[in-house]
């Protein structure tokens, strides 16, 4: 889905649907019974009404006037026991009640849970190895005990603090005294849990590599979003979907077998105190330039060779406003550095931590995490955060704040999700679109650029015609948690191939500059699909709730022909028909013969050449209920060779061999009926 991009007229599209409707009027048929209806509004729930209502939100897609986030603060003491395979810490979690409610509860998310084996997960996703999960030793809220998996009081509040659901991957802690509006409370919580390791299938299904190297993921107990919409987020976690998790400051410390060389989210604090002098002096020249620089090579292994000498080292790491901390560590890591220039900030560091037997799969992966850093910096906004890191390990192709799990096979889609949802951080339960689908369009853009050619979005948009109307794909809209076996288009491939319509009807540097200027108003806080489409019609001055609807909320295509072409003296109609229930503006590639009478312009085109016209009707000649349309052609007596529907291919079409006239053209460029031709403009 990666191809060369040629610039073609879908360019001078947005220009043409800003036409005169008394062209359309002009040109239109008569008025007949509707046949299908076009829905032009956006469907709202209870929940974003609610957020209008309040004030959270409002129809300009911004942030409203009363918008708030919980944030939650993090200070966390881990261990890890090499030899019994198993982490156990102790976290002290503020949580900043920034809502206008009084919190009688507090969520949390116990991820490791998943490993138990009785908890709910989603195939095929399957734990590597089952395990006791996150075993709670005790909790605390503002320095009183919490009663540990007690029935909870069938009414009311309980008279002492008690936490339900341990066992599960959503428990809660039920509180005596609520949390006031614009106050925090302090929990703290000391855990332990096994590291899954062995033939796990999907991300973060498996967390170490034997007892040589550790990739813990989700590993902490998390507190999970209140927000506007929904209150307490309530998904559990199955395993596909990702997460939606509050933004705050991390302090974290990291006990570990000296030798033994960490990586993770934050700045290490404490290099003196756990690194080599030699380590330490090679990381002074990082930013020097775009080499790579080796900080622990494969011959420095053990205590005083890879790291700081003794038994055991405490590797302490702080971060500001992000929304996870992620780290691994190996007692055999090649640690090599270089550096990123961010455009409007300056230069940062990148890491990549491997094993040595592994080097091949990391040759190139700092040159492209450096282009992705800088390209996604230009395309959206800066790179937010003081350093990114590559960690090795089996979850190759996971995206943490300021760390990646990956090698350069994925390093350039995981780095661009340092974008969303590590600082636009929309609900991935719920809709994934709105980060691997983002991420997808935007590793297309970026892919190009690594190229160094112009990136090609045509045909993406037509493809979905072959899909839509499979029985098991859900809607967009659909909770991502539980899209079966859809999940993977829904949650990645199918928002490239909806941009790339987007693209079609308003040029695709006006959709990257509107999805730009979202993704700035929303930094650090909680977009919703609402949110982004109202943004969207702002930005982009267009009532698009047609589009968002047919592509969000239903999985209808376009499914456009070219039904038949007559021609009385000066005049041509072009009968078009659209058998799917999603609309499309009417765009037509007209080509004529090279030499005859002058060719007279109409009002609603581009001359592409000299002998080509783009002839643009806007969506609206649908907007009455009918299938068909008559484009009035009358360009002069020029004789017209070939008539092409949808020539950038951005509209999605279940059978495209119908959209050219004359049906010849089809025959002539596909001589074998298996194959599928394509006309589309190059």
């Amino acid at each position: 889905m990666r191809r060369p991009f040629i610039r073609h007229a879908v360019c001078l599209i947005p220009a043409l649907l800003s036409l005169d409707t008394s062209v359309v009027a002009a040109q239109s048929p008569s008025s007949v019974w509707p046949e299908r209806a076009i829905r032009r509004d956006i469907p709202m729930t209870d929940a974003i009404r609610a957020a209008h209502a309040a004030g959270t939100r409002d129809s300009s897609g911004r942030p409203g006037r009363n918008y708030w986030q919980l944030r939650a603060d993090y200070v966390i003491r881990a261990r890890l026991d090499v030899p019994a395979q198993r982490l156990s810490g102790i976290a002290a979690i503020t949580v900043h009640n920034d809502s206008p409610d009084s919190l009688s509860q507090i969520a949390l998310r116990l991820d490791p849970n998943h490993f138990i084996g009785t908890n709910p997960r989603a195939l095929p996703w399957v734990p590597s190895q089952l395990t006791d999960g996150m075993v709670i030793n005790g909790i605390r809220i503002n320095g009183a005990p919490v009663q540990l998996d007690v029935a909870a009081p069938r009414s009311g509040r309980p008279s002492a603090p008690v936490a339900v659901n341990l066992r599960s991957t959503l428990a809660r802690v039920l509180l005596a005294t609520p949390i006031a509006p614009r106050t925090a409370a302090r929990l703290e919580i000391e855990w332990n849990h096994a590291l899954p390791g062995g033939p796990g299938s999907g991300h973060r299904m498996t967390q170490r590599w034997a007892d040589s190297l550790f990739q813990p993921t989700q590993w902490y107990p998390r507190v999970a979003v209140y927000d506007d919409l929904r209150g307490w987020d309530p998904e559990q976690y199955l395993g596909p979907s990702e997460f939606y998790n509050n933004f705050g400051r991390f302090d974290v410390t990291i006990d570990v077998p000296a030798g033994w060389i960490v990586s993770g989210t934050g700045t290490l604090q404490n290099a003196n105190e756990v690194l080599t002098a030699a380590a330490r002096a090679r990381l002074a020249h990082i930013l020097e330039s775009d080499s790579t620089v080796t900080i622990v090579g494969p011959d420095e292994i053990g205590p005083g060779a890879a790291t700081a000498p003794g038994d055991r080292l405490r590797w302490h790491f702080t971060a500001d406003s992000v929304n996870d901390f992620a780290w691994a560590t190996a007692k055999k890591f090649v640690w090599q550095a270089t550096r990123a220039t961010i455009p409007g900030k300056g230069m940062v560091p990148v890491h990549q931590f491997f094993l040595p037997g592994r080097a091949p799969l990391f040759a190139n992966a700092l040159p492209i995490a450096r282009h992705a850093l800088q390209f996604y910096s230009t395309l959206w906004f800066p790179y937010q955060f003081p350093q990114l890191t590559l960690q090795d390990g089996p979850s190759s192709g996971m995206e943490y704040p300021m760390v990646i799990n990956s090698n350069q096979g994925a390093a350039d889609h995981e780095t661009g999700h340092q974008w969303w949802p590590m600082v636009v951080s929309n609900n991935e339960t719920w809709y994934g679109w709105m980060d691997e689908g983002f991420n997808q369009y935007m590793n297309i853009l970026s892919s190009a650029d690594n190229a160094k050619q112009s990136a090609n979005l045509d045909r993406l948009g037509q493809s979905y015609g072959l899909t839509s109307g499979s029985e098991s794909e859900p809607p967009m809209m659909w909770n991502a948690n539980v899209a079966g076996a859809s999940y993977s288009f829904t949650t990645y491939g199918k928002t490239p191939l909806m941009l790339s319509m987007l693209g079609g009807i308003v040029g695709d540097s006006a959709v990257q500059r509107a999805q730009r200027e979202w993704a700035t108003a929303w930094m650090f806080r909680h977009p919703s699909p609402w949110d982004y489409m109202f943004f969207m019609n702002k930005a982009l001055n267009r009532d698009l709730g047609w589009f968002w609807y047919a592509w969000l909320f239903t999985t209808e295509r376009v499914d456009g022909s070219i039904r038949n072409v007559e021609t009385k003296g000066s005049k041509t109609t072009v009968t078009l028909r659209q058998d799917g229930q999603m609309p499309s503006p009417v765009v037509l590639r007209v080509r004529f013969a090279t030499t005859g009478a002058p060719i007279k312009l109409m009002p609603n085109t581009v001359m592409q050449d000299s002998v080509t016209a783009i002839v643009t009707y806007p969506v609206d000649v649908w907007f009455a209920g009918r299938r068909t349309f008559d484009a009035a052609l009358d360009f002069g007596k020029r004789p017209i060779e070939q008539i092409l529907f949808d020539p950038a291919c951005r509209f999605p079409d279940r059978d495209p061999s119908d959209n050219v006239w004359p049906r010849e053209s089809v025959v002539a460029a596909a001589p074998s009926s298996a194959a599928r031709p394509s006309l589309c403009t190059r």
